[in-house]
């Protein structure tokens, strides 16, 4: 029982609005992201691959197939064409030597930065020509809030 000093428990968001909300979120990223993706040379699962070894460093396809939650098999024929591409390398674990580590290499970081750069420039374009200062500063400060919704990467 809580008396009128003590301020009530904040109230559970609604679900029905959080449903909502998301449902707009996403047919609003949508063409957005069809957009960046528009120029990309490299599956989106790949580039997936390389940007969890450029921020994580070395791991085993078991880890990365967990983490991109995509089955082994997808992974390990991702990996496979990534590493023929010179991409990617494996190598033993020194912990575990049944294991092989996956390793982005020179050539892969250079092919991601330039995956991430596809669309790149359409998006900055937009940004500037089609939103307002304060509609940029909105969407600024939006930005984190997205960051924090992707709870896998935090993992």
């Amino acid at each position: 029982m809580t008396d009128s000093t003590t301020p009530a428990p904040s109230e559970p968001p609604d679900a029905h609005e959080a449903t909502a909300l998301a449902a707009d979120l996403r047919e609003a990223l949508r063409p957005l992201w069809r957009q960046l993706n528009a120029h990309r040379t490299l599956s989106m699962g790949k580039v997936g691959i390389l940007s969890r070894l450029d921020r994580r460093g070395a791991m085993t396809a078991t880890d990365l197939a967990a983490l991109e939650r995509i089955s082994h098999q997808a992974v390990a024929n991702a990996v496979r064409e990534l590493e023929e591409m010179g991409l990617v390398s494996r190598s033993p674990d020194p912990d575990d030597r049944r294991r092989a580590l996956v390793t982005l290499t020179d050539a892969g970081r250079d092919r991601l930065a330039a995956e991430r750069d596809a669309g790149q420039d359409w998006l900055a374009r937009a940004v500037a020509t089609e939103l307002d200062d304060a509609q940029r500063a909105a969407l600024a400060t939006a930005v984190p809030l997205l960051l924090r919704l992707d709870v896998e990467d935090r993992r």
